[in-house]
Parts: C-alpha cells; structure tokens; sequence
C-alpha cells in the first residue's frame, strides 16, 4: 500500500507534463491545415485506387 504515496503523485506529474504538452501543440497551431484537406480532395497523386 505505501507504493501508492509514490505511483499516484507520479502519474498525477506526467499526465499534468501530457496536458501541457498537448496544449501547447494546440496552441501552436500545429494541427491546422485548411488548404491541405482543399487540396487533397482534389489532387490525384494519391489515389485510392491505384492503376496496375
């Protein structure tokens, strides 16, 4: 039972470092991408279905 005193805090430390983690990507802008998912629509590179 004393392992808790020390596995609680931890987790409670490195799911806070994950959220603030997390946060900051967002807050960065990392996962916008308009003109990319435009784009992609209508680009042919990448076909599903591939000519054989």
């Amino acid at each position: 039972m004393n392992i808790l005193v020390y596995l609680i805090p931890i987790s409670l430390v490195l799911g806070g470092v994950g959220l603030l983690a997390f946060v900051y990507t967002v807050r960065s802008d990392q996962y916008d991408d308009p003109k990319g998912n435009a784009n992609r629509i209508l680009n042919d590179d990448w076909d599903d279905k591939p000519k054989q």
